[in-house]
């Protein structure tokens, strides 16, 4: 893994020196704009529009506009002295519960390693953490920009989740037409807690696969090789049947193994559920593509 930043976790007199290395990749199939006429791919020019001429990175700053047209500058090093990301500190401020944290707060996690000294103050640290079942509340800073932080155990790694700041999460009341008042029918509900409960299961991330992915790797394996790509039909809807209906047809498809059939109910705006089939794929399966090098 490559290392990203070096640093230290601290809490209270206590330094944790460790490597900061990406806990995720992204997969996403990267996509580049060509010219169709000649099939070249189009450059991105950093262009002053003043003196007309593409600017090289070494002229080139950051600044904020305080007024229309009217900027201030800043450079590389003034940034990082504000952001405080000079220091390579993680500093802890407090210790909670992971469940008192809601999901909407996280952005990016990365895994910590020892640092090339100290390996027992992160072992002492890591199993303290484990042993409590606590996670920390941090601030750190990266690639100037401030963040809040929750350190927590992922196995026998330290782990960092960046998160973001309170004033960051917009409020659930700029979410338009929410009801005021939630009124259920309690046959409905009872039912609906019926098919929560039967499509309950625990949570095993290696069975969910990017189906999107898959499809457009096998796409550009067909184009490569000059082939017409063909998709499947649309999925038709037929019968409209009421909400009670849908719920019930729901429980039928899960039967005893708890799995879906290939009838497939979905909501309609009205409330309404529209029943739905599965058309058969007509795309020929093709072998499975590498990813094109960007």
């Amino acid at each position: 893994m490559h290392t990203v930043w070096k640093g230290a976790i601290s809490f209270g007199l206590v330094h944790v020196p460790v490597k900061m290395f990406s806990a995720t990749e992204d997969k996403d199939i990267s996509m580049r704009y060509i010219h169709k006429t000649c099939i070249t791919p189009l450059s991105y020019v950093r262009k002053c529009q003043t003196c007309e001429k593409e600017v090289e990175w070494e002229e080139i700053s950051k600044g904020y506009e305080y007024e229309p047209g009217r900027f201030v500058l800043f450079e590389k090093d003034e940034l990082e002295t504000i952001s405080g990301e000079a220091n390579k500190e993680i500093k802890i401020l407090d210790f909670v519960n992971l469940t008192d944290i809601d999901p909407v707060y996280f952005q990016k996690t990365y895994y910590l390693g020892p640092g090339d000294t100290g390996a027992g103050a992160y072992n002492l640290l890591l199993d303290s953490m484990r042993q409590t079942g606590k996670i920390g509340i941090a601030k750190v800073s990266i690639r100037s920009k401030s963040s809040l932080a929750a350190i927590r155990v992922i196995e026998n790694c330290l782990a960092m989740e960046t998160i973001f700041y309170p004033d960051e999460i917009r409020p659930i009341s700029q979410v338009p037409n929410l009801p005021d008042k939630v009124t259920v029918n309690e046959r409905e509900m009872e039912m609906a807690k019926m098919l929560i409960n039967q499509l309950s299961t625990p949570f095993e991330p290696e069975k969910y696969k990017d189906e999107y992915r898959g499809r457009l790797l096998e796409a550009i394996e067909h184009k490569v090789a000059g082939e017409e790509v063909q998709s499947a039909p649309a999925l038709q809807k037929t019968s409209v049947i009421d909400l009670m209906a849908a719920l019930q047809a729901s429980l039928d498809a899960t039967k005893s193994d708890g799995t879906s059939q290939d009838g497939k109910v979905t909501l309609e705006q009205d409330a309404s559920v529209s029943e739905v089939k599965k058309p058969k794929a007509k795309t020929p399966r093709a072998k499975k593509a590498k990813e094109p090098i960007t």
